[in-house]
């Protein structure tokens, strides 16, 4: 099973959701593989130490014929199901290298091949557009994942994120289907809040995920210390609904 964790929009929490969602399977005994690719490499950086970085990452097994992605692994220490397949700022470069190739959508499917079979579950966080990134993490996935912030501009760009997905399905990838849509970043206490999600819910209908990812500031403190929410603070609201969250997932799949 493969998730692709994309929405185009920045700062709507993919990240945030790519890691606790991957430790939640993790700590449910399934062996779970974490594909960073964005160029930032928050999601590497929020389970590896900066030595476990150096080598080469998933922009190498993209690119390179002699790198494949079974050579990039890194067990995460404090979660002995849970692996991260690292990136760094040289994946800002993938578009113009692989500007012309004829199988460059393709390239990550090829490279998860070689692997999945060793993983229960592949989590693919994604980078804040509809790139060549993006467009290989769909390729690839079996199911989509849509982190959306319960903010005014909640929905910008979402009609584009869908008609790409319709689109890919036509030939790339028939299977994809859409797992469904998470509220990330949401503050109860308003009104607009609200109404943001009524908002949502129209456009996703059943789609729409129960569970609700509240703000919380220990879920912005876990990546600095290279911690899942559920070990750096279990009884936190952010740990609670990421449990729940993971518990929808595997519901629906």
């Amino acid at each position: 099973m493969i998730i692709a964790i994309a929405n185009q929009k920045g700062g709507v929490g993919k990240t945030t959701t790519a890691i606790n969602l991957s430790a939640a399977l993790a700590d449910k005994g399934l062996k779970t593989l974490l594909v960073d690719l964005d160029p930032q490499g928050n999601s590497s950086m929020s389970y590896l130490a900066p030595e476990d970085l150096q080598g080469p990452t998933i922009y190498e097994a993209l690119t390179e014929d002699s790198v494949n992605c079974v050579d990039i692994v890194r067990p995460v220490a404090s979660n002995s199901n849970l692996f991260v397949a690292p990136a760094g700022i040289s994946l800002a470069k993938i578009e113009s290298k692989l500007l012309g190739e004829l199988d460059s959508h393709y390239r990550l499917k090829d490279e998860l091949e070689a692997v999945q079979q060793n993983f229960d579950y592949l989590v693919l966080d994604t980078p804040p557009t509809l790139g060549l990134i993006t467009i290989n993490a769909l390729v690839a996935a079996t199911h989509v994942l849509v982190p959306i912030q319960s903010s005014y501009f909640a929905l910008e760009g979402t009609d584009d994120l869908l008609e790409t997905i319709d689109k890919l399905k036509v030939r790339a990838n028939p299977g994809l289907q859409i797992l469904g849509a998470v509220i990330t970043l949401h503050d109860k206490r308003t009104l607009l809040a609200k109404d943001i999600v009524t908002e949502i819910r129209k456009v996703f209908g059943d789609k729409l995920f129960d569970t609700v990812i509240t703000r919380s500031v220990r879920l912005e403190e876990s990546p600095a210390y290279r911690e899942s929410i559920f070990s750096f603070s279990p009884r936190s609201s952010g740990a609670f609904e990421y449990y729940k969250l993971s518990e929808e997932v595997l519901s629906r799949v």
